[in-house]
């Protein structure tokens, strides 16, 4: 079975300009997160999906595989989509480009998982621990049944109590590993679903086309790196962590 690992990658972000090339401990952000594809998988198979001659200039000087999209993607999995119709692959891996703090061992862990059932899609979760990250709307909430199956995704904060009290929940990760068919599907849609389009949160679209997910809980932290504020955040935990 053939697996290639994308991440998408776009230069002009309205909240965070060229976010994919700011530097994280001097290191740009795309780089530190290809570096964490590679050692969870084959570096031939690791491809950065972009439509920005900058980062594509960017990964050409830095020996990093890289496939030119076009510009007007809904999402970046329809920019994975664009870039997957050029490689000879059956699994896709979709890896945001801003998620620093994910290591090849929570990505390898996914795969794994989707090796096992290779016909539905598996999508990384992980524990909320702070109730500011709960009650955010830039963070994606899902709940799951008893095997771990995805009901919902949602910016709201679910679950929770009728008195609105935190009893604990999961964020989605923003890896996922799923059928190059299944990826056509989803690209191949005029517009986005309609709860896609209100949640603003991919992994609907799948669910209201009727695929079944199943969510694998990984340990690293899934801190989407959005702002300059999160950069930030994300310099403060890799400081801590070379003490």
């Amino acid at each position: 079975m053939k697996i290639s690992i994308i991440i998408p990658a776009r230069y002009e972000s309205s909240r965070f300009p060229g976010k994919p090339l700011v530097e994280i401990s001097g290191e740009a952000m795309i780089k530190r997160v290809y570096n964490n594809c590679c050692s969870a998988f084959f570096e031939q198979d690791v491809y950065v999906a972009t439509d920005s001659e900058t980062i594509e200039d960017y990964c050409k000087n830095n020996n990093m595989n890289v496939i030119m999209t076009s510009s007007d993607c809904l999402t970046g999995t329809d920019r994975v989509y664009e870039a997957s119709e050029k490689l000879d692959v059956d699994l896709v891996v979709n890896v945001q480009g801003d998620l620093p703090l994910i290591y090849g061992g929570s990505i390898r862990k996914i795969i794994n998982s989707a090796l096992k059932k290779p016909n539905i899609i598996h999508y990384g979760m992980n524990s909320i621990s702070k109730e500011e990250d709960f009650r955010s709307f830039s963070v994606v909430k899902v709940v799951t049944d008893m095997s771990s199956k995805l009901l919902y995704a949602s910016r709201s904060p679910i679950p929770i109590t009728k008195k609105n009290v935190f009893k604990g929940a999961k964020k989605t990760a923003s890896v996922f590993v799923l059928p190059k068919e299944t990826l056509w599907d989803f690209a191949h849609q005029e517009n986005k679903t309609p709860l896609e389009s209100i949640e603003d949160v991919e992994i609907l679209r799948f669910l209201e086309l009727g695929y079944k997910v199943q969510m694998v809980e990984i340990e690293d932290l899934s801190i989407s790196v959005d702002t300059p504020e999160d950069l930030d955040r994300v310099e403060h935990i890799l400081k801590n962590r070379k003490k």
